[in-house]
C-alpha cells in the first residue's frame, strides 16, 4: 500500500506551489498579479486590462495544498495500521486478530484511507506543473533530485535498520536488495522495497520522465493540454495492446489522476474552459473505474460507492482550489505540515507496524495509533528539519556545479 507523496507520492511533490516566471507564448501578468486569461480567438489579441488592481492578487504559495497534503498521509497512515486487509484477518502479525473486532468504527473509516494515494497523485500533478513552469530540463531534473532522495534514502536506512531491531513482522532483503534500493528504481529491476510503500515513487518517477519531454520543449498551454490526451490516449490503449513496454510508459493504474492534477493547474493559471473541464471529467470517469479495480484485487475492505465519493469530494474541492476560491487560506502554520507530508509517509508503514506488534498489549489500539502516528509526525519534522533541508542544499549545490562543468566542457570542445 502506497501512497504518496512526494510521495510525494505527490508523495514525493512539494508543497512549495510557488508560480513561476512564465516562458509560455500564451500572455500573462506578473506572477503576484491576477490570473491572465486565454486569449480569445480573434485575429488580433486585445491588449490586456490596464487596471490590474481590479482582481484580488493570486497567492504566491497555495497554503491550503500544504495541508491536503498532510491529510491524505494522514489517511494513508490510518488505513495500513487500522483499516487493511492484511490488518483484518484473524491471528494477523500486527495486531493478532482482526483490527474490525478491536475497534469497529475506526477500522469502517481507515478501510478508506488507501484513498489518499490517489489524492497524493492529482496533488503531484498539480504542483508539478505549477513549480516547472518556465524552467528548464536542467532546473526540473535538480529541483526533483533535491526534493526526492535525501529524504528518501534516510527512510531506506532507518526502516532497514529498525526491522533488523524489530523482526518478526516484515521480511528483511539482501543488502545488494537494499542497496539497490537507494536508486529508488528498484521496480525496474524486480527488487523488493524496503517499505511497501514505495510502489508510489515508481509511477511518480515514470510521471516526471513523461513530463520532462514536455518541459523540455516549453511549457505552453497547448502543449500540457496536448500531453493530458496523448498520455491519457497511450493509458486507455495500454491494457488491450499487449505491450508490456506501452504499459510501462503510460501507467495506466496512475495516468488519470496525474492528468487530472494537470488539467487542474491550467484551470487555475489560465481559467476554466469546456475542454479542461472534459479532460477533468474523463480522469474522473477512468479514476471511478481503476478505484473499483483497485479495490477489487488489492483492498477487498472498502466499497466503490464510498471510494467515489470521496474522491469526487477531494476533485470538487481541487476545483475550488484551481478557481481561486481558497486563495486567502495563508495559514503559516500549513508550510509545516505539508513539509512533515513525505518523511511521514517513507517511514511510517514497516516500522510504524512493527511497534504496533510490540506495543500492542500495552495500551488502548486506538490510543496507541494515535501515539505511533504522532510520533512519526515528530520523525517527520526531524527527518525535514536536519536531513531534508541541509541535503537539499549539498546536493543542489554539487550538481549545479557538474552542470557548471559540463556547460563548461561543451564549449571548451
Amino acid at each position: 500500500m502506497a501512497r504518496a507523496t512526494d510521495g510525494t507520492t505527490a508523495v514525493g511533490t512539494t508543497a512549495d506551489s510557488r508560480t513561476a516566471d512564465s516562458r509560455t507564448a500564451l500572455p500573462r501578468q506578473a506572477a503576484e498579479g491576477p490570473r491572465q486569461p486565454l486569449p480569445p480567438p480573434a485575429a488580433v489579441t486585445p491588449p490586456p486590462a490596464p487596471a490590474a488592481a481590479t482582481r484580488p492578487q493570486r497567492p504566491r504559495r497555495l497554503y491550503v495544498i500544504d495541508g491536503v497534503r498532510l491529510l491524505a498521509a494522514l489517511m494513508v497512515a490510518v488505513h495500513h495500521y487500522a483499516g487493511t486487509a492484511r490488518a483484518d484477518r484473524p491471528g494477523n502479525v500486527i495486531w493478532d486478530r482482526p483490527v474490525s473486532d478491536i475497534m469497529p468504527t475506526v477500522f469502517r473509516l481507515a478501510s478508506y484511507g488507501w484513498i489518499g494515494v490517489e489524492i497524493f497523485f492529482v496533488i503531484s500533478g498539480f504542483v508539478i506543473c505549477m513549480s516547472c513552469w518556465g524552467r528548464s530540463p536542467r532546473q526540473f531534473f535538480v529541483s526533483r533530485v533535491i526534493r526526492l532522495y535525501p529524504a528518501y534514502w534516510f527512510g531506506v536506512v532507518f526502516t532497514t535498520v529498525a526491522l533488523f531491531l524489530l523482526p518478526g513482522v516484515w521480511e528483511r532483503l539482501r543488502l545488494r536488495e537494499v542497496l539497490l534500493n537507494l536508486t529508488m528504481l528498484q521496480a525496474g529491476s524486480k527488487v523488493p522495497n524496503v517499505d511497501g510503500v514505495y510502489w508510489t515513487l515508481w509511477s511518480e518517477l515514470r510521471f516526471y520522465l513523461l513530463f520532462l519531454v514536455v518541459v523540455a520543449m516549453g511549457l505552453t498551454y497547448r502543449r500540457v493540454v496536448v500531453f493530458c490526451c496523448v498520455w491519457g490516449a497511450a493509458a486507455m490503449l495500454a491494457p488491450v495492446s499487449d505491450l508490456h513496454l506501452l504499459e510501462l510508459v503510460a501507467n495506466p493504474e496512475g495516468a488519470w489522476y496525474f492528468i487530472a492534477g494537470l488539467a487542474l493547474y491550467l484551470m487555475y493559471r489560465f481559467g476554466q474552459d469546456l475542454l479542461l473541464w472534459g479532460i477533468l471529467a474523463m480522469a474522473w470517469l477512468m479514476g471511478q473505474l481503476e478505484l473499483g479495480h483497485r479495490i477489487d484485487t488489492v483492498e477487498h475492505v472498502s466499497g466503490w460507492r464510498g471510494a467515489v465519493l470521496i474522491f469526487t469530494a477531494f476533485l470538487l474541492f481541487m476545483v475550488a482550489v484551481a478557481l481561486g476560491y481558497t486563495d486567502r487560506v495563508r495559514w503559516k502554520w500549513l508550510v509545516t505540515a505539508g513539509a512533515l507530508t513525505y518523511p511521514l509517509y517513507l517511514t511510517h508503514y514497516a516500522v510504524g507496524t512493527a511497534l504496533i506488534n510490540r506495543l500492542r498489549d500495552t495500551m488502548d489500539a486506538r490510543l496507541l495509533v494515535a501515539v505511533v502516528i504522532a510520533g512519526f509526525l515528530v520523525l517527520g519534522w526531524l527527518v525535514h528539519r536536519f536531513v531534508e533541508r541541509p541535503g537539499a542544499r549539498l546536493l543542489k549545490k554539487g550538481l549545479d556545479r557538474s552542470f557548471a562543468r559540463v556547460r563548461h566542457a561543451d564549449g571548451a570542445s
